[in-house]
């Protein structure tokens, strides 16, 4: 499945060092799946919370980061749409970032 954007990650990383690796090991297992549903998003991750519109929330470095990716399963196409701290989640409409 492609990433779009890794540039998003790499930006975040940059000013939250210890998230680097967990987004790297995210990024990775994105790009090996071949995922046809949310379903077997959560199968994979547990701690993912699945939302309307093919979005999925994830829980990075220990739920310390959240990110909020969007799933076309036809295409095989991921779209990051947020990632933050989990006060900044907190404060944020997940279906509609």
């Amino acid at each position: 499945m492609r990433v779009i954007a890794k540039r998003t990650l790499r930006e975040f990383w940059e000013h939250h060092l210890d998230a680097k690796s967990p987004l790297e090991a995210w990024h990775a297992e994105i790009l090996k799946a071949t995922w046809k549903s949310p379903q077997q998003i959560k199968a994979q991750f547990r701690n993912a919370s699945v939302l309307k519109g093919g979005r999925v929330v994830f829980n990075i470095a220990g739920n310390k980061f959240r990110l909020i990716a969007a799933f076309d399963f036809d295409r095989q196409v991921s779209f990051v749409k947020f990632i933050g701290t989990h006060s900044e989640y907190d404060k944020i409409d997940a279906e509609s970032v």
